[in-house]
C-alpha cells in the first residue's frame, strides 16, 4: 500500500482526510500531530520522512488562531511557514508528493469579485503573512506539490458552527458580523478534493471552497434554521465586534483552476452545511 503522512491529523481537516481514506485498499495513512512529529524541526521531519518513505504528505497542520498569531507571529511562522518548508524539503528529497493547505487570508480582503489563483496576494495580518510564506517555501523546495487554499472551514472539532449552536442553548440572541463575506466550506468536501487531486500529476495552486457565498450572519441564520433553533441573529459590523486581528471583508475564492483543469466540483455551501448538521 502507498503510505501517506498526514500532519495535523487530530484537526478538523485531518479527521476528514482520515474518513475520506477509511475504506481505501490502496493507501495507508500515517497520522501525526505535534506529539508524533514536530514539523518545526527540520532534523525530526527529515528523519521521519526518510524512515516512512511516503508516496505523499498531506499537511493539515497549522497555527490557525488568528488573533493569537498577532501576538505570537514567530510561533505562527515556525508552524505555518517553517513547518511547510521542512515538509517540502523532506518530500523533495524522498520523491514524495506534497499536499499543502493554505487560506483566503493571503489576500487583502478588499476584493469586489471572487479571488482567482492568479490574483496578487496581500495579507493584512500575521496569520496570512505566515501562511503565504509557507506557500512560497512549498513552491521553492518541492516540485511535486499541490497548494489548496480554502476558507471558513468547519468539520469534526472546534468550529464556528458548533460555537453558534452552543451559544443558542443559553442565549435568545447572538451578535454576528454581517460585513465579512465568504464561502463556508465543509472539511469533508475539502478532503474529497484532496483525494481527487493527489493521484494526478496536476500540480500547482488551487482554490478549494464550497460554491456560493454569504456573510457570517447569514451563515448563522442558516445554521439555526437547519438545527431548529429560534435564537435571533443580530447582524453587527466588524468594528462593533472588535476582534484583535483584522479579518478579510471579502473572502470569496473562485475554484478557477479546478474548473479549468478538472471535472471536480465542490458542493454548494447550503447543501454541505445541511449534510453536516444532519450528521452531527
Amino acid at each position: 500500500m502507498k503510505k501517506i503522512i498526514v500532519t495535523g491529523a487530530n484537526g478538523q481537516l485531518g479527521r476528514a482526510v482520515n474518513l475520506q481514506y477509511a475504506d481505501s485498499t490502496e493507501y495507508e495513512l500515517i497520522n501525526t500531530d505535534v506529539e508524533e512529529l514536530d514539523i518545526t524541526s527540520i532534523d525530526k521531519v527529515m528523519e521521519f520522512v526518510r524512515d516512512v518513505r511516503p508516496y505523499a504528505v498531506i499537511n493539515c497542520a497549522a497555527y490557525t488562531a488568528v488573533d493569537a498569531c498577532e501576538k505570537e507571529e514567530d510561533l505562527a511562522f515556525r508552524i505555518n511557514a517553517l513547518g511547510a518548508r521542512n515538509l517540502s524539503i523532506a518530500a523533495g528529497e524522498t520523491g514524495a508528493k506534497l499536499m499543502h493547505v493554505s487560506t483566503d487570508y493571503v489576500f487583502d480582503g478588499n476584493g469586489s469579485r471572487p479571488y482567482r489563483e492568479t490574483d496578487p496576494t496581500g495579507p493584512q495580518g500575521a496569520y496570512g503573512r505566515t501562511k503565504l510564506a509557507g506557500e512560497n517555501f512549498v513552491r521553492e523546495f518541492c516540485s511535486r506539490h499541490y497548494i489548496v487554499r480554502t476558507a471558513w472551514l468547519y468539520g469534526d472539532g472546534k468550529n464556528f458552527v458548533k460555537t453558534m449552536l452552543r451559544l443558542s442553548e443559553t442565549n435568545d440572541k447572538v451578535r454576528v458580523v454581517m460585513d465579512q463575506v465568504g464561502s463556508p466550506t465543509s472539511a469533508g468536501e475539502l478532503a474529497k478534493a484532496i483525494a481527487y487531486l493527489l493521484p494526478t500529476e496536476n500540480y500547482g495552486l488551487f482554490h478549494g471552497t464550497c460554491e456560493g457565498d454569504c456573510s457570517w450572519a447569514e451563515f448563522t441564520k442558516e445554521i439555526f434554521r437547519l438545527a431548529g433553533k429560534s435564537t435571533v441573529v443580530e447582524a453587527i459590523t466588524s468594528e462593533e465586534y472588535g476582534a484583535a486581528a483584522k479579518r478579510p471583508a471579502y473572502s470569496i475564492l473562485e475554484n478557477y483552476m479546478l474548473k479549468m483543469t478538472t471535472d471536480f466540483t465542490f458542493a454548494d455551501w447550503h447543501d454541505a452545511i445541511a449534510e453536516y448538521i444532519r450528521n452531527m
